[in-house]
């Protein structure tokens, strides 16, 4: 028999849907029944593309012994992590509390008024390497509720105390300068990888605001070695295991420091940070390389992820026919079979052999330059690379037959902003109007499905059902981001509009009057045992610290000074952490070279084709201390346009730092030489 899973949307909570364990969705009911069996919770918290979750769900939620035990002595509760970040946050910060590491499958025990007890993550299903069964968890659980009440709840109390105390905690406001980044700068390359690149050693992950932040140091700082530090990594990555050489996109993360062995799953938000990453690599360094990454990870995006209304989904699994990393590998004689004559060649290239480099099958890697390759053996390189762009496709084709791995068809608000993002500034620098249209496809589509009728978002949406949840402070703080992205591409006002809407909710209903910053969650929100106040990056940008970068670039488009103030003063806040904590705190550092750049305000005014040559400048290189806006003569729709008049009845650039304005520019060499 199902259980009270039924009715979700979660691919996550739906594939629990048959198990034998009773599961409830977080929610009044499953408290009330807590409260009236006197039971404690046993809170399950993960994700449809974890592998370890997956494991966990074979060995014990579907075991009819495990589930029998389960729900005679707990109310079970099942929780997606991506639906539900609130949740996930507060419990993980008592798992870290209570264990001192966390992860997901992540296993909480809560009161019936939900405060944890006891946590942990993946528990097998036979003691083994010195842990406990997950069984033997249960037993133990169980005799501490049932004959030590008195310790077990105040254990509960006192660390709901503890995570009350951490979303209290304020900070002094610090001045900003330039040290923090001097700071910032020798704490990251005392862990870059020199050979491999990255920042310390396995497991190994992308880090993109990490990586961002070298970009722009790189400009600020020509002489440090930021730019070496992004660029060794960038192209290790994408010589790695890590991409997909075939279908392009990222898997989350390297379990090796050589970006080789991937853990398999593909996530939309590490692909959209990624192909933003590259596309600036590009503009910044000019290298091809980095070019035919973004848009190979970004034609992934749209080929797999894309939903017909324009949404986009969440995550492909790491496991298929229940095994991980299945769908992807290789053997030397599939590789023959299907290759023919090219087979050897690629193999080389490619670091095919019969024995494999993972478990005995093959990994796809860049392992040998193909142009260093052509020159040993004699062959023309762009011949070579032609032969093997066709070998590519012809294995694309032959594993697309294979069993896909499962597919996560949610579509969440905060990470269709970061592909927006991504998509409308990838448009205009490539010239690529299908990612345009694709980036103005999708924020209709959030605008249609995402908006309701007071202007508040929601959090997710599944085909076939209605959205639902209450929105976050990311989903607004990465919606406005990407809108205001989709604006510079387009020039349609209607997107700043949206985004100072998004901004006006995130003051009235988000932000800590007290404290300073912003809350996850909402004034309105759901009552937890606290509110969560997250300052660090993770897989994604820091609420924080993206509602803090989109209000400075507010604040430049529409001249509201309010936004300025309230996103610097909360950089100034976090001062003391970001030149410490470099790889916690990126999209911080990143919002705070924004203010020491002092920007520069673009406006321009004429005919799209009066206009063209002055885009071209704008556009060209890598230009993230700017924003631009631009209208025809007459129409102000921006305050940064208002009164810019066209000279000599000529497309004109008003070149201007802190509403102050130089002379106007009818020339784009002259427009070139302003802005350098």
């Amino acid at each position: 028999m199902a259980n009270h899973l039924r009715n979700e949307t979660s691919p996550y909570l739906l594939q629990h849907v048959d198990n034998p364990v009773d599961w409830y969705p977080w929610g009044e009911e499953a408290m009330r029944l807590a409260k009236e069996q006197d039971k404690p919770i046993l809170l399950s918290i993960g994700y449809a593309a974890c592998h370890w979750c997956h494991v966990m769900a074979h060995e014990s939620f579907e075991d009819d012994a495990t589930a029998a035990q389960m729900n005679a002595d707990f109310i079970n509760v099942k929780v997606d992590r991506e639906e539900r970040p609130d949740i996930d946050s507060i419990y993980m910060q008592a798992v870290n509390a209570i264990t001192g590491r966390g992860g997901w499958p992540m296993t909480v025990f809560l009161t019936p008024d939900g405060k944890p007890f006891y946590a942990g993550t993946y528990f097998p299903d036979q003691p083994r390497h010195g842990m406990p069964s997950f069984r033997q968890i249960l037993t133990g659980v169980t005799q501490a509720w049932n004959n030590d009440r008195a310790n077990v709840v105040g254990s509960a109390g006192e660390v709901a105390e503890q995570l009350q105390a951490l979303s209290a905690v304020s900070f002094e406001e610090e001045q900003l300068d330039t040290e923090i980044f001097k700071s910032a700068l020798r704490g990251l390359a005392q862990r870059f990888d020199p050979t491999w690149g990255g920042f310390g050693d396995a497991p190994k992950f992308p880090q993109p605001m990490t990586i961002e932040l070298l970009f722009r140091e790189s400009l600020r700082n020509e002489d440090s070695n930021a730019l070496e530090m992004a660029e060794v990594t960038l192209q290790k990555m994408a010589a790695g295991g890590m991409y997909d050489h075939l279908g392009g996109g990222f898997a989350r993360y390297s379990v090796d420091h050589r970006w080789l062995v991937p853990h398999f799953e593909k996530m939309l938000y590490d692909n959209a940070q990624l192909a933003r990453v590259y596309l600036h690599a590009w503009q910044a360094t000019g290298n091809e390389l980095y070019r035919r990454i973004t848009e190979e990870t970004l034609d992934y995006v749209l080929r797999e992820m894309r939903h017909e209304d324009g949404g986009f989904y969440s995550s492909q699994d790491a496991d298929s026919e229940g095994v991980e990393g299945k769908f992807y590998v290789w053997s030397a004689g599939e590789i023959r079979d299907a290759l023919g004559e090219d087979a050897d060649t690629f193999m080389r290239i490619y670091g095919v052999s019969d024995e494999g480099n993972w478990e005995g099958h093959n990994i796809l890697n860049l392992h040998l330059d193909p142009k260093g390759l052509a020159a040993q053996l004699e062959v023309d390189a762009e011949e070579l690379e032609a032969r093997m762009t066709e070998a590519r496709a012809t294995l694309y084709e032959l594993r697309s037959k294979r069993i896909w791995p499962g597919l996560d068809d949610k579509v969440l608000t905060s990470w269709n902003g970061l592909v927006l993002a991504a998509l409308a500034e990838a448009g205009q620098a490539l010239g690529r109007v299908d990612y345009i249209e694709a980036a103005r496809a999708n924020a209709e589509f959030l605008h249609r499905t995402m908006r309701r009728d007071s202007g508040r978002l929601f959090r997710t949406w599944k085909a076939g059902s209605k959205a639902k949840y209450n929105a976050y402070l990311e989903d607004y703080a990465y919606l406005a981001d990407g809108l205001l992205a989709l604006y510079e591409a387009t020039f349609e006002a209607r997107w700043v509009d949206w985004a100072g809407d998004l901004a006006e909710l995130m003051l009235a209903h988000f932000r800590d009057e007290t404290k300073g910053g912003f809350f996850d969650t909402s004034d309105d929100h759901e009552q937890l045992i606290h509110r969560p106040k997250n300052l660090q990056d993770n897989a994604v940008p820091s609420g924080n610290a993206m509602a803090a970068s989109v209000l400075l670039k507010l604040s430049l488009l529409t001249g509201n000074g309010h936004y300025w103030q309230v996103a610097e003063q909360s950089i100034q806040t976090m001062t003391k952490f970001m030149g410490q904590y470099p790889s916690g705190f990126g999209q911080w550092l990143n919002a705070a070279s924004f203010i020491l750049s002092e920007p520069l305000e673009v406006a321009l005014v004429g005919s799209q084709e009066e206009l063209a040559p002055l885009l071209e400048v704008v556009r060209s290189g890598y230009r993230p201390f700017q924003v631009v806006a631009a209208a025809n003569e007459g129409e102000a729709p921006l305050p940064l346009l208002e009164g810019r008049p066209r000279v000599d009845g000529k497309g004109t650039a008003y070149v201007c730092r802190q509403f102050v304005c130089q002379a106007p520019i009818t020339e784009a060499e002259a427009l070139a030489r302003e802005l350098s």
